[in-house]
């Protein structure tokens, strides 16, 4: 796993996961499917991951497709990194 891939899972286990909750989250987990991250969360990440990585994705690219899975969302950001 790569330290974009740890940075990633750990931002979305840290803000959007309940310490009681019984969710175990990895790189290939439904995060959107599943209600882990809803369309509000979905801001804050894209938020996080344009300041973390000095990118700025656009809001066509910030799809609930693209934010599902820890994977999916490092290769968004891989893409804009250029």
């Amino acid at each position: 796993m790569s330290k974009m891939h740890e940075e990633v899972l750990e931002y979305v286990i840290d803000e959007y996961v309940d310490e009681d909750d019984d969710i175990e989250v990895e790189v290939d987990t439904a995060l959107i499917s599943s209600g882990i991250v809803d369309s509000f969360s979905m801001v804050s990440l894209k938020v996080f991951l344009e300041k973390k990585y000095g990118i700025s994705l656009p809001d066509s690219e910030a799809t609930p497709e693209a934010f599902d899975t820890v994977n999916s969302i490092c290769e968004l950001v891989i893409k804009f990194q250029g």
